[in-house]
C-alpha cells in the first residue's frame, strides 16, 4: 500500500523503485495500490479481491501479538473469503528477531519513533547488538508497537542483496525516516 501519489510505501516510506528491487530479488510479483489512510481498508480489501481472482487464497501477515491487528487482518480476509495466516502469532518477540538474524536475513532501520529512539540509528543494520540497545532503552526488540521499522535488504530467499544508498533523514509526524535510494 502506497501513499496517494504512489511514490512511497504508506508506513515505511520506501520508494516504489526500492520495492521493485526487492520484488525482483525475491522473484515475487509486486502489486501496489495508492491510498490515503481514510481509504486504506477499502483499498486493501480491493487488493485482496484482485489477489484472490488470481488464485491466491491465503494472506500471510507478520503480526506478533497485538489483538487489534489480528482482528483487522481476519476482518479484511473474511470480507474476501480468504484465510489469514499469522505464522509469528504469540511467538516471543526477541526470539523472532534473533531467528531472523540467525537465518541470514539483513535489514536496516528506516524509521524510528522520535521519543523512543534517535535518528542516529537510522541506516544501521539490524543486529544482536542493536537488540540490546533497544532493550536498554525499553523498546520492543521487534518494534511491534511502532518503535521502529526496517527494510529487508537480503537473505536466503533473495537472489541478490539489494544495493542501496542512504540519503537524507526526514522528520515527519513524530518519526525520523531514512530516505533510501536504489538505481532504477
Amino acid at each position: 500500500m502506497l501513499i496517494e501519489n504512489g511514490e512511497r510505501s504508506r508506513s515505511h516510506g520506501l520508494s516504489s523503485n526500492l520495492l521493485k528491487k526487492q520484488s525482483e530479488s525475491l522473484n515475487i510479483p509486486l502489486d501496489t495500490y495508492a491510498t490515503s489512510w481514510e481509504d486504506y481498508e477499502t483499498n486493501f480489501i480491493t487488493a485482496l479481491k484482485k489477489m484472490k481472482e488470481s488464485g491466491i487464497r491465503i494472506g500471510v501477515f507478520g503480526d506478533i501479538d497485538i489483538d487489534d491487528h489480528k482482528k483487522w487482518v481476519k476482518k479484511v480476509c473474511h470480507k474476501t473469503n480468504m484465510s489469514a495466516y499469522l505464522p509469528l502469532w504469540k511467538k516471543p518477540r526477541r526470539k523472532i528477531v534473533q531467528e531472523f538474524i540467525d537465518c541470514g536475513f539483513k535489514a536496516i532501520i528506516v524509521a524510528v519513533k522520535d521519543k523512543l529512539l534517535g535518528k542516529e540509528l537510522l541506516g544501521r543494520e539490524l543486529s544482536k547488538d542493536l537488540i540490546k540497545i533497544f532493550e536498554k532503552r525499553g523498546v520492543d526488540p521487534a518494534g511491534e508497537n511502532g518503535e521502529y521499522h526496517t527494510m529487508v535488504t537480503g537473505g536466503p530467499i533473495f537472489t541478490n542483496d539489494i544495493e542501496y544508498k542512504l540519503e537524507d533523514k526526514i522528520f515527519f509526524n513524530g518519526y525520523w525516516f531514512q530516505n533510501v535510494s536504489v538505481e532504477k
